[in-house]
């Protein structure tokens, strides 16, 4: 399945008392780099997530980013027993500074420690609640990797389109450029020779020899092969991931290439097999951002 490794997801829900955000990014990456960032309450399950990405995500530089608040209706506790405190030391101040007036609910509720909230810890809910949540947030990013995947194959095989017509023209150019270098052969001979009779069947075996090392067809051949595999790689709906095998294609490609120019003694062809590596280099780049 084509995949892009650049891509954005997200996802929100509850893990006990806490709202949480799970944000995830992805770049390019050779092998799988994922990076974590959790609040201290969700630390102690960075295992679990970091598993929950190895799951769906193969390659790329994974960013996991998770923001976590308390709802509002999350529960306040009162110390019963420091609100008594405050109260009596309020009272005891009010009474020794001859101060008019009660001690209040409020005041006694404002004193340091008689209302406490609960730690980020007691609302961490559980690692299931979390995990859910970074699922979610790694679906939406599949989805909008595919999308893009997408977009990268279209732009694949337009550039496949274009590596295919070099190669029918080299092909076509082929017997000519042989037939051209066979005059120019004999023609050599014949003014090296100043009139002095040549062997014909000597003569046919050197023609013989240059085309056999001039020969480009089974390069040829080897190329069409492989753009039949990466064509067929793009055009798959299966699950695995076919960047690394579409970057192998592409090494193969280009070493079909660099044989075909190194034989071809043809201006013609060198230009076409240039232009044609050009392409290729192009498709390697789009290749590169591939999971």
């Amino acid at each position: 399945m084509i995949r892009s490794m650049t891509g954005y997801g997200q996802a929100e829900g509850t893990v006990g008392a806490l709202r949480v955000v799970v944000d995830v990014r992805t770049v390019n990456h050779r092998f799988f780099s994922p990076s974590i960032k959790l609040p201290s309450a969700f630390g102690r399950w960075e295992t679990e997530v970091r598993e929950a990405m190895r799951l769906k995500v193969s390659r790329g530089h994974v960013t996991l980013t998770a923001r976590a608040e308390r709802l509002a209706d999350a529960p306040v506790a009162i110390d019963q027993e420091r609100f008594a405190a405050a109260a009596a030391q309020l009272k005891a101040l009010v009474y020794a500074n001859g101060l008019s007036g009660g001690v209040d609910l409020a005041s006694v509720l404002r004193m340091p420690d008689v209302m406490t909230a609960p730690r980020e810890e007691d609302l961490s809910g559980t690692v299931t609640e979390l995990v859910a949540i970074v699922e979610g947030a790694l679906d939406a990013l599949q989805r909008a990797r595919a999308e893009e995947g997408e977009r990268l194959a279209l732009v694949l095989r337009q550039r496949l389109e274009a590596v295919s017509g070099a190669l029918s023209r080299i092909a076509a150019r082929a017997p000519e450029r042989l037939v051209a270098h066979r005059d120019r052969l004999r023609e050599s001979v014949r003014e090296l020779a100043g009139g002095v009779a040549v062997d014909e069947g000597r003569l046919a075996q050197e023609i013989a020899i240059l085309a056999d090392r001039m020969d480009v067809a089974e390069e040829l051949d080897r190329f069409q092969s492989h753009i039949v595999a990466f064509r067929s790689a793009l055009d798959e709906s299966g699950g695995d991931p076919v960047g690394k095998r579409l970057g192998f294609l592409l090494q193969e490609m280009l070493r079909e290439a660099n044989t075909t120019g190194s034989k071809a003694a043809d201006a013609p062809i060198l230009h076409e097999v240039v232009g044609l590596k050009e392409e290729l280099e192009r498709i390697r780049e789009q290749v590169e951002n591939l999971e």
